[in-house]
């Protein structure tokens, strides 16, 4: 069977566990991304958070080939009018580009996190998650990009085509977990990339600073180089201002962000993930759920939250509207106003 059919009979979110397994030829005896010292997350080979075990083929083909209750994207799902940011901001100012994408201007800065802007979230352009509305901002309407922040390497969050065109424009810094730059400089040789480790806090400007905090996911570009680069969330703090970014993340028992919010909170903002955990038994580990979302949330100590990662690619079976109905639903049983978390579309901004 051809690469093509063989996808098209797994299904699009079945690229994120089997892309490369009968065409890629990266060997398990070594990392080809990070090369580093034994810690209490790196054992020499392969990242673990200590909690998620990433799924393999056979549990990608049960989940496809199964008894399935999947609800279909539309093939458009309209959002807002595209945004038209400022030059820059000296308060702070978010904008969801789509999916897990955003722009953050802050303190002066510009930054981007996770800029997926191809027509599909996929390692192919024949095939994979197409998105079903254009990008809250338009590619020339962005502003000259200061940074660019990853979260992991996942198609849906590493998009190195749209890296590679920010790149050519703004020759921005690009700042991820370790391992991720040599996935990027393959592709962009002259990039500006720094590698980091959780908890490694960084300044960008006077005013503005990041840190790397650990998550529950995974990472992979293909099937034999799962957990080889390192993943993360991110803390952005300038001018009183404190938010928690997460790019993805399962919820467990919550104790990481209990922690986490012990630390570093109270925060102004948490940017959460409520999409693509459907069905639970595949994308639990991995991927939180809106009412586990609303927990994270008052984990963290978070003012309110937005959330993100939903209503563009379709990656996993739950309907287009299902998440932001399920954000509802669980913000009331916990006794909290709408105005809490919104849930984010396309060309949404929050301003603080």
């Amino acid at each position: 069977m051809n690469r093509r059919k063989l996808l098209s009979v797994l299904g699009p979110a079945a690229l994120f566990a089997s892309a490369g397994t009968a065409w890629a030829a990266v060997s398990r005896s070594r990392n080809p991304y990070y090369q580093g010292p034994v810690s209490d997350h790196f054992d020499g080979l392969a990242f673990s958070d200590g909690r998620t075990a990433s799924k393999g083929l056979l549990d990608v083909l049960r989940w496809q080939t199964g008894k399935r209750e999947r609800e279909a994207f539309p093939v458009s799902y309209p959002a807002p009018p595209q945004d038209k940011p400022p030059a820059s901001v000296e308060g702070v100012r978010i904008v969801h580009l789509g999916h897990a994408s955003f722009l953050y201007q802050m303190a002066g800065l510009n930054l981007l996190v996770d800029p997926v802007l191809s027509e599909r979230a996929s390692p192919f352009t024949f095939i994979g998650p197409r998105r079903v509305n254009p990008p809250g901002v338009a590619f020339d309407d962005l502003p000259a990009i200061d940074a660019v922040l990853v979260t992991h390497n996942h198609y849906d969050h590493l998009d190195i085509e749209t890296l590679a065109r920010i790149h050519r424009r703004d020759r921005p810094r690009m700042i991820m977990p370790l391992g991720n730059d040599t996935i990027v400089k393959a592709r962009i040789p002259d990039a500006r990339t720094e590698a980091h480790d959780w908890s490694d806090k960084l300044a960008l400007s006077d005013a503005l600073t990041i840190t790397l905090t650990p998550t529950y996911h995974w990472s992979a570009r293909g099937a034999f180089d799962r957990r080889m680069a390192l993943w993360c969330s991110f803390i952005l703090e300038a001018g009183g201002i404190k938010i928690f970014h997460v790019g993805d993340t399962g919820f467990h028992d919550g104790s990481l962000y209990e922690r986490l919010g012990r630390e570093h909170g109270p925060f102004n903002l948490a940017v959460l993930p409520i999409g693509a955990y459907e069905p639970r038994w595949f994308m639990a580990e991995n991927h939180m759920n809106p009412e586990e979302a609303v927990k994270v949330m008052l984990a963290l100590r978070a003012e309110q939250a937005l959330g993100h990662h939903w209503g563009t690619f379709q990656l996993t079976d739950e309907g287009i509207e299902r998440p932001p109905e399920a954000l509802k639903t669980a913000l009331a049983a916990a006794g909290l106003a709408e105005e809490r978390f919104r849930p984010m579309r396309p060309g949404l901004s929050w301003t603080a």
